[in-house]
C-alpha cells in the first residue's frame, strides 16, 4: 500500500500578510487529513499577522542563505552522505543557478527526506518554483506549483525558464481561465499538465451580511482593500472620489492596506482636498476586511495593468467582498470578467476608464437602489467555484494521480 502523501510547501516567504490564500489552502489541506511540511526562503518582515495562522498545524522550516563562501561549504558539508551523490549528479543544473538558489535547493532536498516529504508543491512560478524544482530533482521527488499572475506576466518572466517548469512539472496549477488559456497558447507542448485550480476561501469566515439600508443622509462608504502598489488602481479610485464629489456624490472611502506607494497616494488626498474623505487605513487582519466588507455600502477594485505589464489575477479579497454581500465595482483586468460580470454579479468597467469607474460606484451607491438579486448571485457564484474544501479535494487528487493521466 502506498504510503500516505506529505506534501513540502515551498514558498518564498512564510507567513506573508498579503497571501492569505496560502493559509487557506493549507488549513483546507490539513483539514482533509494531508501532511503537510512548509519551507519558507525568506524570514518574514510583515509586521502584522491574521490569526488564522495559529490554526495551521505544519512545521516550518527556515532555509537560509548563504552569506559567505564558508557559509555555503558548511551547508554543502550538512548534506551527508545520502544526497551526495544525487548532488554530484545534479551539479550542471546548479551551477546554471545563484549560488543561494542552488544552496537552498540542496537544503530543501536534504530537509524534504529528513521529513518523509514525496511531493514538492510551490507558489509563484518564479524564486520558490526554481528552488523546488532543483530540490526535486535532488531528492528524486515530483514537484508542482501554482502560477498567479507577476509570475507569468511581468515584464521580467524568462519565457524559456517558465517553459522549463512547465514541462518538467508532475502537474503545474493556475488560478483562472484566463491564465490557463494565455499559458496553453504561450507553451502548448509545455503546459499539458496544465489544471485549474482556483483559490478557495473558508466560505464560513465571510457569512453573506444582512446590513440594513443606509440611513437617510449619511454618506454612502466605499472600501479598497489591497497592496497598495500600481496594479490595484487606488490612485484612480482617489481621483474617482473627487469627480463623484464633483458631480454632487459625496462618499466616504476606505483604502485599507499597506505597500510602496503609502505616501504618494497621502499627498494624492492632501493635494485634492479629500483628508475628510478618504482614510488610508493601513494594514489589516483577515477579521478586520471582514468586519469592513460588513459595514461600507461598496466594494471598489480599480485594476489597472502597471507599466511593466503587472496585472492582478483574481484578487482573493474582491472572492471575500463577493461572499460577504457587499455590491462590488471592478475593472477588467485578466480574469477579474470572470466572477465580476457585468449586470449580474457587479459592475465591471473597462480598466484606468475614469469616467466608467465613476458612473458604476454612483450606480452601486444611488440611494433607494436594491442590489439583492445581484448579491445572491454574487455568493452564489463563489460558493460553487470558490469552496477552498473543494479546491482541497482536486489539489489531493492532483498529487495522487499519475503524471499525464490527469
Amino acid at each position: 500500500m502506498q504510503p500516505e502523501p506529505v506534501i513540502g510547501y515551498v514558498l518564498k516567504m512564510y507567513p506573508r500578510f498579503s497571501e492569505t490564500f496560502v493559509v487557506s489552502e493549507i488549513l483546507a489541506r490539513e483539514a482533509q487529513g494531508e501532511r503537510i511540511v512548509i519551507f519558507s526562503l525568506r524570514p518574514t518582515t510583515d509586521p502584522k499577522f491574521h490569526p488564522e495562522l495559529a490554526r495551521v498545524q505544519a512545521p516550518v522550516i527556515h532555509i537560509g542563505r548563504p552569506t559567505s563562501v564558508n557559509r555555503l561549504w558548511e551547508q554543502l558539508r550538512a548534506v551527508g552522505e545520502g544526497l551526495v551523490d544525487d548532488v554530484a549528479r545534479e551539479l550542471p543544473e546548479l551551477l546554471d543557478h545563484p549560488a543561494d538558489e542552488a544552496a537552498q535547493a540542496v537544503e530543501v532536498a536534504r530537509q524534504a527526506r529528513a521529513h518523509g516529504v514525496t511531493h514538492l508543491h510551490a507558489h509563484f512560478a518564479s524564486i520558490a518554483t526554481t528552488v523546488a524544482r532543483l530540490a526535486g530533482r535532488i531528492a528524486g521527488l515530483p514537484y508542482s506549483f501554482t502560477a498567479h499572475a507577476k509570475d507569468i506576466f511581468h515584464e521580467d518572466v524568462v519565457e524559456d525558464e517558465l517553459g522549463r517548469k512547465l514541462g518538467e512539472a508532475h502537474h503545474a496549477i493556475t488560478i483562472s481561465g484566463y491564465n490557463e488559456t494565455d499559458l496553453r497558447r504561450r507553451f502548448p507542448q509545455q503546459s499539458l499538465n496544465l489544471r485549474l485550480v482556483h483559490n478557495g476561501l473558508e466560505l464560513e469566515r465571510f457569512p453573506l451580511r444582512t446590513a440594513g439600508a443606509r440611513a437617510d443622509g449619511d454618506r454612502p462608504r466605499l472600501l479598497s482593500v489591497g497592496r497598495l502598489v500600481e496594479k490595484k488602481g487606488f490612485s484612480l479610485l482617489v481621483d474617482a472620489v473627487a469627480a463623484l464629489r464633483s458631480r454632487g456624490i459625496d462618499v466616504d472611502c476606505d483604502i485599507a492596506g499597506d505597500g510602496p506607494l503609502a505616501d504618494e497616494l497621502a499627498r494624492q488626498v492632501t493635494a485634492l482636498g479629500l483628508q475628510d474623505r478618504v482614510r488610508l487605513l493601513g494594514p489589516v487582519t483577515q477579521a478586520q476586511v471582514g468586519h469592513l466588507l460588513g459595514s461600507h455600502d461598496a466594494f471598489v477594485a480599480p485594476f489597472v495593468v502597471g507599466a511593466d505589464g503587472n496585472a492582478d489575477g483574481l484578487p482573493t479579497v474582491l472572492l471575500e467582498a463577493m461572499a460577504r454581500g457587499i455590491p462590488c465595482v471592478a475593472a477588467e483586468v485578466t480574469a477579474v470578467g470572470e466572477v465580476v460580470i457585468d449586470g449580474e454579479t457587479g459592475w465591471l468597467v473597462p480598466t484606468g476608464d475614469l469616467g466608467a469607474l465613476v458612473d458604476a460606484i454612483a450606480e452601486a451607491v444611488a440611494p433607494g437602489t436594491d442590489h439583492t438579486e445581484m448579491i445572491r448571485r454574487a455568493r452564489r457564484l463563489v460558493e460553487e467555484t470558490f469552496d477552498s474544501r473543494r479546491q482541497a479535494a482536486r489539489l489531493r487528487k492532483l498529487v495522487t494521480t499519475e503524471r499525464g493521466d490527469r
